[in-house]
């Protein structure tokens, strides 16, 4: 089914090429390399947003590998095709990035600056939700080459809160379950007081919004986006 299915989208872009004139005439349109350009910011978005996985990417990455260790030294031709990529001023130009590449950005970043940013996991409240979110968040920052600091729980959110303090953490994620959180949020906002990034590990809500939550991180979140924005305020 899946190769019939393969076969007849293909054999309709055949056809509706050949109704522009051939690919010749639809290459020098514009057609092709638009068609190719709208499906590749369709997939850079999916990866954005984790619906489409690069495993060691943007999911389940090696937290201790080093991407610059791996990154490529290409200066002449990004397609080692050896052409001229010169176009002209106005011209729709193919693009050739890979899906990897906007995440390796954010890693490379991170390595490169002066410092490398903390993230610690204060997990309190419910096990199962706060084993899970706690992992959850880890993936999520590991992505961006930060040090995490997990934690197998805590009694109260002072304890932890002391504990992130201690260690000096740049960023705290609140790791339990929703039913918790009411009662949490605003005691983890009076005790850490600002002094580094409180991140809720759940849904965004207008009520955690209303008790001074800002930085929410769940499945829905656009990882890129967020990590970019960590990126900005944390990176010296």
């Amino acid at each position: 089914m899946l190769t019939k299915n393969l076969a007849e989208q293909a054999w309709k872009l055949f056809l509706d090429v050949e109704d522009k004139g051939g690919f010749k005439a639809a290459l020098e349109s514009g057609d092709i390399i638009n068609a190719v350009n709208a499906t590749a910011k369709e997939r850079f978005d999916k990866v954005a947003k984790r619906r489409e996985q690069l495993l060691g990417t943007n999911q389940f990455p090696n937290f201790t590998e080093k991407a610059a260790d791996k990154a490529d030294a290409r200066e002449a031709c990004c397609c080692h095709c050896g052409c001229n990529h010169e176009e002209a001023e106005g011209a729709v130009t193919l693009n050739t990035k890979r899906l990897a590449e906007q995440f390796e950005e954010v890693r490379l970043a991170t390595e490169h600056a002066a410092n490398t940013p903390k993230v610690f996991m204060l997990t309190i409240g419910n096990l199962a939700m706060r084993l899970a979110r706690a992992q959850f968040s880890d993936n999520f920052f590991a992505c961006a080459g930060y040090e995490l600091i997990d934690n197998n729980g805590f009694k109260t959110v002072k304890e932890g809160m002391d504990a992130a303090m201690e260690k000096k953490a740049d960023v705290v994620v609140l790791c339990s379950s929703d039913d918790e959180y009411a009662a949490l949020i605003p005691e983890a906002v009076k005790e850490l007081d600002g002094r580094a990034e409180l991140v809720l590990a759940g849904p965004e809500t207008d009520e955690f919004k209303a008790m001074g939550i800002t930085n929410f991180i769940n499945v829905r979140t656009n990882v890129l986006a967020t990590l970019k924005a960590f990126n900005a305020k944390l990176l010296k």
